[in-house]
């Protein structure tokens, strides 16, 4: 059952990752100047956007690591527990 599970988790990263779109992380008034400027002769502009979803992807990863550590250090453990198999009197 885990190998079922991690591999259709595999399975959705790398379909998720094949079908990426292009996006524009960019206010209307960021893309204007980028774009006159890469026509100007400018190449600081074409950085720009990649630049912006670096930034907008970092605390998206940090909270992620910081997820997966908490689930890898307090997940449940399989433990056995030895109970007797007397009856309890709650009186």
């Amino acid at each position: 059952m885990k190998t079922i599970k991690k591999l259709s988790v595999i399975f959705i990263i790398s379909f998720l990752s094949l079908t990426a779109v292009d996006v524009s992380a960019q206010c209307s008034m960021c893309t204007l100047n980028a774009e006159n400027s890469v026509k100007n002769g400018n190449t600081q502009g074409k950085g720009l956007n990649d630049g912006i979803l670096y930034l907008l992807a970092a605390p998206y990863l940090a909270v992620a690591g910081i997820g997966f550590l908490w689930y890898k250090k307090y997940r449940r453990k399989n433990v056995a527990i030895n109970i007797k198999d007397e009856k309890i009197n709650l009186n």
